[in-house]
């Protein structure tokens, strides 16, 4: 039997909301991930794309992930890893071939040959196909089509060309970063292109004995229970509040059936959305704790109150958003909209939100001292060109 984890979309170096995550991150994979892989007795991890949240990650993210395949060659636990579309193809395709020989499997960019990685189980071999973000821009580039693709064609022609290098009777695992039709998606995922162009079947990877996605951050199947979605690694949006994270722990057995157990990961700071009135949250400590997770407030409030995010923070110390959904639109300032507010002064616009936010007019006095704060700046705006 192989036992291995998947996971995917790590995001190293992420900023959520101008807070920097790379901590949050160190202490996910550090304390939890790298104790289960030990506790469990894995022998392989699998990370299906996006291990970096943009094409040049932060240093500190890099010596994360470096870290991180330290560690796991260290342990004699094999690591499968792929481009997401976050990633850059070439720069994690660096060292590739000399970290093969640490059990290290690297696969950033197409190539036409898409050989299989084969590793041995006390059954016998087990084939592993990496399939790295597949753009039909990049499909047609290695392996020379004419005619235009979409999404789903790229991926039939890599798979079609990749599983011509299959053993015969072989078990066989894939991993792949795409967006199969029926998933689920969050808010933090950067879409792979416009409307539903990037939809792909689920039944071209019908053939494997397991699937191992990246790309939808929400823990899910993929059209069977042997395709799956490992969810992030972490929450990184406020849609994503209520998603459960964690990693797959899979067995393939003999005959090449896979048995999936969801381990939740539990990160330093939760993300979460507090929603009442400002009065409730400000003296209910029981039912509003105190707390350093990443809150968005949504309050019921009716009307604006003064200084709101201050007074909130001092609750809920890293307070990202506040919402008024239910704001009566009372102010002249919200009466306006589109195009109309940009055919308004400055003045007139800070008159209006003045007047929204203290219940007044601006007299004769400030509006006056408000006109000369604006020539003065005209001015050295003129000047400064």
């Amino acid at each position: 039997m192989l036992r291995f984890i998947h996971t995917a979309d790590w995001h190293l170096g992420r900023y959520f909301h101008g807070l920097h995550l790379t901590a949050d991150q160190r202490a996910i994979i550090m304390e939890q991930l790298l104790p289960l892989v030990k506790d469990e007795k894995a022998e392989a991890v699998i990370i299906a794309g996006d291990i970096y949240d943009r094409g040049v990650p932060p240093v500190e993210a890099v010596d994360l992930f470096d870290e991180f395949l330290r560690k796991m060659a260290e342990a004699k636990v094999k690591v499968f890893y792929i481009a997401g579309n976050h990633d850059s193809e070439a720069r994690l395709n660096f060292g590739g071939r000399l970290m093969e020989q640490a059990g290290i499997f690297v696969r950033g960019r197409l190539d036409a040959e898409m050989a299989p990685i084969i590793i041995e189980d006390k059954f016998g071999p087990v084939a592993v196909e990496l399939y790295p973000y597949m753009e039909p821009a990049g499909v047609r580039a290695v392996f020379g089509v004419e005619e235009t693709l979409d999404f789903e064609k790229a991926h039939e022609i890599v798979l079609q060309k990749s599983r011509e290098k299959l053993p015969k009777g072989v078990r066989s695992i894939a991993v792949a970063h795409a967006f199969l039709a029926g998933g689920v998606s969050s808010d933090s995922e950067r879409p792979l292109a416009v409307g539903g162009s990037s939809n792909v079947s689920p039944a071209i990877f019908k053939d494997f004995c397991y699937t191992a996605l990246g790309h939808l951050h929400n823990p899910q199947r993929a059209g069977a229970d042997n395709i799956r979605y490992s969810g992030s690694l972490m929450k990184y949006s406020f849609d994503e509040a209520e998603q459960k994270k964690g990693v797959l722990l899979v067995d393939l057995d003999e005959k090449g059936q896979a048995q999936e157990t969801f381990v939740p990961l539990v990160p330093p700071h939760d993300v979460r959305r507090v929603q009442a009135s400002f009065a409730e949250i400000e003296h209910d400590r029981a039912k509003f704790p105190q707390s350093d997770d990443y809150v968005e407030v949504e309050l019921t409030d009716t009307g604006i109150i003064l200084d709101v995010f201050n007074k909130l923070k001092a609750i809920y110390s890293n307070l990202m958003h506040v919402l008024y959904p239910n704001l009566q639109h009372e102010g002249t300032m919200r009466e306006q909209n589109g195009q109309a507010v940009l055919k308004l002064t400055e003045e007139t616009l800070f008159a209006q939100y003045y007047e929204d936010m203290t219940q007044e007019q601006l007299d004769a006095g400030q509006k006056e001292f408000i006109h000369g704060c604006l020539q003065e700046i005209y001015q050295e705006e003129r000047d400064a060109k």
